[in-house]
């Protein structure tokens, strides 16, 4: 799609300084654009770039005043980033604007099927599924039994979401996510593990967001509960009954152990390994590569290492940690001089 200068200035309530015929039809980076772009500047460490960039159009701080000429349409706006991020948002949605059923998809006579759906190719919807309006499912998803997907959400390519499961409306779920898996259930019986029924399900909540690869098991019984707004990364395990509060966001190849409860917005690092049956306390914050073995019930708590502690006490105790070399030397030292004097003795 083209858009004229003129047209964005009115989308963003900016004012143009340049032609206002000027025309874009893509977006890029402000040292990387060339003619038909549109791209910002907000960081001054990309300011040499306003006066070389190729970019027909770019959007501007309102006090932004080039210390010489620019070739370039600019537009001004209150705040570049968050301008230039809606522009994002909306180009997103264009791309993702896509709308009606591929002949090869399959879809249970059961099924409940909304308006404005986009079912891709090879898609499978089970028996009395539920797809809300303006759901988009990319080709190869595969939709259990008895599972529900809430309006305007997205799930992309080759993600499989098992029977029962509930998603919520405006979550987005990226390619080859597994939701409803069983959980890792083994009772020891002579000798050997007898598999325990995983027959709960998964509710995933309303403005959820999950990376690819991530897998979220269903619960024994009951739920496994990622609350409205958390936010997965890729790579992610998820073990059945766990329960991940509000807004909590958790970077990738972390692993949460089964029946853990995570308060909200918490912010997890990446690698990071919680073990089962644990409280974490809201906006708890932990540091990645630790290793949580033990319930953390300071709200606001901020905690690293393996076994986690105090990211104070850890940060101090690394300090000692790193100088161990030269201590040994020290004590070594020490334990001779002690030597000798108790041979003069």
């Amino acid at each position: 799609m083209e858009y004229t200068a003129k047209q964005l200035s009115e989308l963003l309530n900016g004012q143009i300084d340049g032609n206002a015929n000027a025309v874009v039809n893509k977006l890029s980076k402000i040292e990387e654009a060339e003619s038909g772009s549109l791209s910002f500047l907000a960081n001054e460490k990309y300011l040499p770039h306003i006066y070389t960039t190729g970019a027909s159009i770019v959007i501007v701080n309102k006090d932004f005043e080039p210390e010489k000429s620019v070739s370039t349409t600019l537009i001004k706006v209150d705040d570049a980033y968050s301008s230039f991020a809606s522009l994002l948002e909306i180009y997103d949605e264009v791309k993702r604007n896509k709308k009606g059923i591929d002949k090869s998809a399959h879809i249970s006579p059961s099924a409940k099927i909304g308006k404005d759906v986009y079912i891709g190719a090879f898609v499978y919807v089970g028996d009395n599924a539920v797809i809300e309006n303006n759901v988009k499912l990319y080709p190869q998803t595969f939709i259990g039994d008895n599972t529900t997907i809430g309006h305007n959400s997205t799930i992309f390519q080759g993600t499989k979401i098992y029977n029962d499961c509930i998603i919520g409306s405006n979550v987005t779920v990226h390619s080859q996510v597994v939701i409803g898996a069983d959980g890792f259930g083994f009772a020891p019986n002579q000798g050997e593990y007898k598999k325990v029924a995983q027959i709960g399900n998964v509710i995933i909540e309303d403005y959820v967001e999950i990376g690819s690869n991530t897998c979220i098991d269903r619960a024994t019984l009951g739920s496994t509960i990622i609350r409205k707004g958390v936010k997965l990364d890729n790579l992610i395990q998820i073990a059945h009954n766990v329960e991940i509060g509000e807004n909590t966001v958790i970077a990738a190849q972390t692993g949460v152990a089964g029946s853990t409860k995570i308060g909200n917005n918490c912010m997890i690092g990446g690698q990071v390994g919680i073990v089962g049956h644990l409280t974490i306390a809201d906006e708890v914050k932990i540091a990645a590569q630790s290793g949580i073995g033990h319930s953390i019930k300071n709200k606001g708590e901020v905690v690293q290492g393996s076994p986690a502690f105090n990211m104070g006490d850890y940060k101090r105790t690394y300090v000692l940690f790193k100088k161990l070399p030269q201590l040994r030397e020290q004590i070594i030292e020490l334990e001779k001089t002690i030597k000798d004097l108790k041979q003069k003795v």
